[in-house]
């Protein structure tokens, strides 16, 4: 959630291996793929006679993962049926407009460097758009606010990031197998971010550069999330900070629901919005799966292809394995999570702006494009205290960030509230990653598990998403 620009020095080495590198890296062969297929509309909200219906598999949710998986099992020509929730696809990306422009109020960001999202990008010749570089940054120090300029305030953030990340070529040496040196990680999954922040001896000044990142990450406190989480990231990102910063630097010229879309055409199954489910019973030779409404449909198989804080909204039969009712339980996703728009009068201008932890209800806000009066931001927050809706209460927040935004409007989506996404981003916690992987992405049964709040690489991201939907399918299909 940062929005931070970078310059390279001359004669600096690639920051991460190519797109192809990394794809043969994750056995990117090994995925389930299908011939080019015309894209087709899907079958939206079909009809039904009340009876129960067949289908080969039963795909719960519409987001990234659930409809990777149906257009994968939908191209070994498997009928699909996909029950979503909510009156739109999409899952926890949401696009919408605001102040003139399209708005991402969920999952935004992506690389073609991230090898599953990439790969899509690809396929479907989904262009990126760059973020527009920033021209100054406002971070907290022991005084107050201070604005620095872009090379200046990254480059000293980056310094303390590779401190707080030192030794992560080691612990995380194969970024997309996390538990390849399990024997390194087992002390260190312990560890929250506010337990190795303690351990590293910063001085008042350096913790103040980053704090507000790890806090936010975390879910409002740098004692919720785990030091392992925020390091694989920095891993997958290739073990450096300009790797890091450019997680943020490119969207999809289209939107996220222009890639999904595409991939909805080409998968064409039949797809049932406002369709909440309730119940999974797997009897061991089909799947029964039953709405809120009392309908109910059967398949051989099925795929739950919702954030893992929905599972316990979910009665199965037989009851999860353990490892999924411990994620389930715990949680994965940031509960508090709100991402914010704010359309501003000109005056502050294209800055970034980074709080301290604890004192930051708007811990990180970036610019977003201009208007004709203006500029809108984008921003994030987990203090549930703060109604992002409520101008008065964002122009306070922005203010304790150094800058004064003359607010016109404010668009938010508070995912936490959300009762099909009951949080946003996944960050895990302490010990999650090595008490819970393998187990939790493993089968039950006949149901199979897809969300981006479960990968092995990029969880939390896109990337993550499609990573499980693609697994899903491959479970399903008897192919691992």
């Amino acid at each position: 959630m940062r929005h931070i620009h970078e310059t390279t020095a001359p004669g600096t080495a690639p920051r991460r291996p190519s797109r192809r590198a990394v794809l043969k890296a994750v056995g990117a062969a090994a995925l389930v793929t299908a011939p080019a297929l015309a894209a087709a509309p899907a079958h939206a909200d079909a009809a039904r006679t009340g009876q129960e219906a067949t289908y080969d598999t039963i795909v719960i949710g519409a987001g990234y993962a659930g409809i990777t998986a149906a257009r994968e099992l939908g191209a070994q020509g498997g009928r699909v049926l996909v029950l979503e929730a909510r009156d739109r696809i999409g899952g926890r990306t949401y696009a919408d407009s605001f102040a003139g422009h399209q708005v991402e109020l969920g999952g935004t960001w992506v690389e073609a460097t991230q090898p599953h999202i990439g790969a899509e990008l690809e396929r479907y010749g989904i262009g990126l758009e760059e973020e527009d570089p920033v021209d100054r940054v406002l971070l907290p120090t022991p005084d107050g606010p201070r604005e620095f300029t872009p090379d200046d305030a990254f480059g000293r953030i980056g310094a303390v990031l590779d401190k707080l990340f030192d030794g992560s070529r080691d612990y995380f040496e194969r970024p997309f197998e996390p538990l390849y040196r399990e024997d390194l990680l087992q002390s260190l999954d312990r560890l929250s971010l506010r337990d190795r922040l303690d351990g590293l001896g910063l001085t008042a000044e350096e913790e103040l550069l980053v704090n507000g990142q790890t806090s936010v990450y975390s879910g409002g406190s740098s004692s919720s999330g785990a030091f392992t989480m925020l390091a694989h990231w920095w891993s997958l990102a290739g073990w450096n900070n300009e790797g890091w910063n450019n997680t943020q630097r490119w969207r999809m010229a289209p939107g996220t629901s222009g890639l999904l879309t595409a991939m909805l055409a080409e998968a064409e199954p039949e797809l049932r919005l406002s369709s909440p489910v309730v119940s999974v019973t797997d009897t061991g030779s089909q799947v029964h799966v039953t709405l809120s409404s009392g309908e109910s449909f059967s398949a051989a198989k099925a795929i739950v292809a919702v954030p893992v804080g929905l599972w316990p909204t979910i009665t199965f039969s037989p009851a999860l394995p353990a490892a999924h009712t411990t994620a389930a339980s715990q949680g994965i996703a940031v509960p508090t999570a709100s991402k914010l728009y704010i359309h501003a009068r000109s005056g502050e201008g294209r800055f970034y702006g980074q709080g301290a932890e604890g004192d930051a209800p708007i811990p990180m806000l970036m610019p977003f494009k201009e208007t004709p009066q203006g500029l809108v931001y984008a921003a994030f927050s987990t203090d549930p205290d703060l109604d992002p809706t409520d101008r008065a209460q964002v122009t306070d927040a922005v203010r304790r960030l150094g800058a004064e935004l003359d607010v016109i409007e404010v668009r938010a989506h508070d995912w936490g509230k959300d009762p099909y996404a009951r949080g946003g981003w996944a960050f895990r916690k302490p010990r999650q990653l090595t008490s819970l992987y393998p187990d939790a992405l493993a089968p039950s049964g006949r149901v199979a598990f897809a969300s981006g709040d479960l990968a092995n690489g990029w969880s939390g991201f896109l990337d993550g998403a499609v990573e499980s939907g693609l697994r899903a399918a491959r479970q399903t299909l008897g192919l691992e």
